[in-house]
């Protein structure tokens, strides 16, 4: 099979390279890549330079495959991801959390910036995210099971591990640090939603919208690892509080933000 040969050529070059195994795997996603700077690097990879790896386009995401240690334990860390709208398959914004399980990693922590519909949502808002809905037109699970790394039909009746939740919260709590929990509505972008789509989104049952991480948690389920995701409220769409936005605006409140993320990230990273 073509992608499995790829997967198995991408983890013995990285091999080759970094020999180490990280047991947690890292999505940073945007305005969100100085958790980094917490990291004990010992190896980074530039995606341009990893095979079958596609390169991110999208200007927050530097673009590497940093490999290191966080709170005590191996991590490797994408500081960037890929997104659907950049042109990729789904099968390909996907490709590294294959790599992840091939190399070693047992548990997933990923994070967003996104949309926020509830309307007791603030702009800054920290939410972990328990449960999504997938509005992406193409399943990254599409076509043949890769039986060797997991079932045809996996279950998702926990997308988001419920025990990474619970230390989470706790971590939270003891930084006093406010955050919320919710559902997380995945499209495609790149354009921003129309007022009557975020109002559609909040009817279907989510509280923030975003253009990631549905397809890589998919993914990460299919292969049994547990996933943990946290997302920034960058901007609302919430009727009376729309208004434009750009990109700058949405990474400057992500930033803000970084650092109490980085704090519940890090204090995770050493806990599970």
């Amino acid at each position: 099979m073509i992608m499995w040969k790829k997967i198995v050529e991408t983890t013995e070059f990285i091999h080759q390279h970094f020999n180490e195994q990280p047991i947690v795997g890292i999505v940073l996603g945007t305005g969100l890549g100085g958790l980094v700077n917490e990291i004990n690097v010992k190896c980074t990879l530039p995606y341009s330079e990893i095979p079958n790896f596609p390169v991110s386009t999208v200007e927050s995401h530097s673009g590497k495959l940093i490999f290191g240690e966080l709170g005590g334990k191996m991590v490797v860390a994408m500081q960037g991801r890929f997104h659907y709208y950049e042109g990729y398959s789904a099968e390909e914004v996907t490709f590294p959390i294959r790599v992840m399980k091939m190399l070693g990693v047992k548990q997933l922590l990923v994070s967003n910036a996104s949309g926020g519909v509830n309307p007791d949502y603030e702009i800054g808002e920290i939410m972990f995210i328990k449960d999504h809905i997938n509005l992406f037109p193409e399943h990254p699970l599409r076509g043949k099971n890769m039986d060797e790394l997991g079932p045809r039909f996996p279950d998702m009746s926990e997308p988001y591990d419920s025990h990474m939740l619970k230390l989470a919260h706790s971590i939270a709590k003891e930084n006093n640090i406010k955050v919320s929990e919710g559902v997380y509505a995945g499209l495609t972008g790149p354009s921003l939603e129309t007022p009557a789509e975020y109002n559609y989104i909040r009817i279907i049952g989510a509280d923030t919208v975003g253009m990631s991480t549905v397809p890589e948690v998919i993914v990460a389920r299919h292969m049994d690892i547990p996933v943990f995701a946290i997302s920034i409220i960058t901007d609302l769409g919430v009727p009376g509080k729309i208004k434009k936005v750009n990109v700058a605006e949405i990474i400057a409140v992500a930033a803000r933000q970084e650092p109490k993320m980085t704090v519940i990230m890090k204090e995770l990273v050493a806990r599970i």
